[in-house]
């Protein structure tokens, strides 16, 4: 957290220093080409992250940094496939990110690269109910007359996480434009924990173990999975410079 504040405070510093820095150029921005190079930009944005803003300043047309949070209660999808069991999904999402923001060709095109502090939560719930059939890490189950209820919850909490991206940000007029972003956070593994309603943790799988022992080994294989030590990121948004 010392570190993401640093780098905070390190952007900021830096926008004051070029805060009268508003060169003339003539450079192609987006679908509209502008005489006047506008440094200094806000955005509203929504994504897989959460929902929130961000501001930017850009000394020159080729780099820039941007300082944001997303947050809220949001998610794109109302289930989440968790090694390969499909889980009801709530969403509680917490990141302030700084990147530093390079476009090569001075246009709408951008590469992306910072840090996020991560907070995210996902709450999880599984109802394969009565006289069901239903997987849990690979070991098929039978519910017969058991009200089967696997729930938990998965997090990646408190991580400064490194951050790479891609994104476009092209001009509409002369002040407002729209941007597009995907990239990925590097978190390490999440922690997870899963079980099941007392009545259930007994019934045996088709491989010999009970859904108690499945289920332990379904964390256990979430949390040494190589695919779960990336945060997925893709958001859509408005911009507006002056």
């Amino acid at each position: 957290m010392k570190m993401f504040k640093f780098l905070a405070v390190t952007a900021l510093a830096s926008t004051a220093t070029f805060a009268f820095a508003d060169e003339k150029v003539v450079t192609e921005d987006g679908v509209a080409t502008f005489s006047t190079f506008k440094p200094a930009a806000v955005r509203a944005e929504v994504g897989t992250t959460g929902y929130g803003g961000a501001i930017s300043w850009s000394p020159n047309p080729y780099v820039g940094v941007t300082l944001g949070y997303n947050g809220g209660d949001i998610s794109w999808s109302d289930d989440l496939s968790v090694n390969g069991s499909d889980y009801d999904l709530e969403m509680d999402n917490n990141l302030t990110y700084l990147n530093a923001e390079i476009r090569p060709w001075a246009n709408w095109f951008y590469m992306a690269a910072g840090v996020g502090y991560v907070d995210q939560d996902y709450t999880l719930d599984r109802r394969a109910g009565t006289n069901a059939s239903f997987t849990v890490d690979g070991s098929r189950f039978n519910a017969g007359t058991t009200d089967v209820r696997i729930n938990g919850d998965l997090s990646y909490e408190n991580d400064i996480a490194p951050y790479v991206g891609l994104g476009f940000s092209p001009s509409i007029t002369n002040r407002w434009g729209i941007f597009g972003e995907v990239g990925a956070y590097y978190t390490g593994n999440p922690t997870v924990n899963l079980n099941a309603n007392a009545a259930a943790l007994g019934l045996v799988g088709d491989d010999g173990r009970t859904l108690a022992e499945a289920i332990d080994d379904e964390n256990r294989a979430i949390s040494q999975d190589d695919k779960y030590e990336w945060l997925p990121v893709a958001k859509l948004g408005v911009t507006y410079r002056f």
